[in-house]
């Protein structure tokens, strides 16, 4: 596996690793290893939130009292293109893992085990700004062992069941993303939204 720099990190054994997502010698993160230096990061998104409250434990992030869902979230863009994802100002991020398939895949299943070549975006739900995106490092992300992988269990858990070919909307709560501590240009329990292509599965 090429090691583009994985975002995610496993929250299910505590790992936190940093990852540095500003300054002119820009870091990529994809969902999994420890940060490499790379020279290409999203202009607009690169650098960590600098007015972004971390949201209370008690309170939904964005909009009122009303949760949203999955199907509130807007996501454009044609098979094989970078997909542009809109979350809803009017409404909470919802508590729980929610999956939506985009585009349902032809190929071969997502399932334990498997090696996956993804492409995704990564937008934050709390200033609904991307945080990451495979597609702007021009090449898809390995991620081996779905199920087991070394990202966060949002990934492991919500890519299983996809196909080949497939495009999967995914909003990730904080307990199975990256939980209190957040990571570098991600505030304490944000929820996560990503849009993930299933590009190959082997």
């Amino acid at each position: 596996m090429r090691n583009v720099g994985k975002f995610m990190i496993a929250v299910a054994v505590g790992v936190s690793l940093t990852a540095c997502a500003n300054s002119e010698q820009a870091s990529t993160q994809g969902p999994g290893d420890a940060t490499v230096s790379a020279k290409a990061r999203p202009t607009s998104s690169s650098a960590a939130p600098t007015t972004t409250v971390a949201p209370s434990a008690t309170q939904p992030q964005g909009g009122g009292g009303q949760e949203c869902s999955v199907d509130d979230v807007l996501v454009e863009g044609a098979a094989g293109s970078k997909p542009k994802i809109t979350i809803p100002p009017a409404c909470g991020a919802p508590k729980g893992l929610q999956s939506k398939d985009l585009i349902e895949g032809t190929g071969p299943d997502v399932k334990a085990g498997v090696t996956l070549d993804t492409h995704y975006v990564l937008v934050a739900w709390s200033d609904k700004q991307q945080k990451d995106s495979s597609w702007d490092r021009g090449e898809p992300y390995p991620l081996e062992n779905v199920g087991k992988a070394q990202v966060i269990d949002g990934w492991n858990e919500g890519l299983l069941g996809m196909k080949q070919g497939g495009r999967r909307l995914l909003i990730v709560p904080p307990e199975k993303g990256y939980g209190a501590q957040g990571n570098s240009g991600i505030v304490p329990n944000e929820t996560l939204v990503f849009v993930i292509d299933a590009v190959k599965v082997s």
